[in-house]
């Protein structure tokens, strides 16, 4: 919690000043103390989720903050799953491209396809095209990857 110096420095020097200022002070202003008491704030990262609950007396799925969180997780998720199934999409079709113009392909072949970054496997999409043997896919593979 951050505090105004200026302020904070002039009611502690006067703290009868804020009460003078108040049209119906407390019956007790003159014993009002201003101090500014430093509060640790704990490694949440170290913890648990039942420590922080604990620590703090509150349910933590029940908050805005856990839920928004949740949602965020959900959307990344979402999105890497589209990723992985275009990837994987693309690797198929790549397979089945290369069977029908080649024959029968190994899965010493066809299992480092699976592997390949999406824009490399667009790219090979294309240069299959001009393949003439199922020999050129192991060195364009291997000029593309280096």
């Amino acid at each position: 919690m951050r505090r105004d110096s200026i302020f904070y420095k002039l009611f502690q020097q006067s703290p009868t000043l804020l009460f003078e200022l108040l049209t119906n002070p407390p019956i007790n202003a003159e014993n009002y103390r201003f101090d500014s008491v430093a509060v640790k704030e704990p490694k949440f990262e170290k913890l648990s989720r039942t420590e922080v609950e604990s620590m703090l007396g509150i349910t933590l799925k029940e908050t805005r903050v856990y839920r928004e969180i949740k949602e965020e997780g959900r959307e990344e998720g979402r999105e890497e799953g589209r990723e992985e199934g275009r990837r994987e999409e693309a690797a198929n079709l790549i397979i089945r491209l290369l069977t029908k113009r080649f024959g029968e392909l190994s899965g010493e072949i066809r299992s480092p396809l699976f592997d390949l970054p999406l824009p490399v496997l667009e790219d090979l999409s294309e240069a299959l095209l001009d393949f003439t043997s199922l020999a050129d896919l192991p060195t364009w593979l291997e000029a593309v990857m280096n």
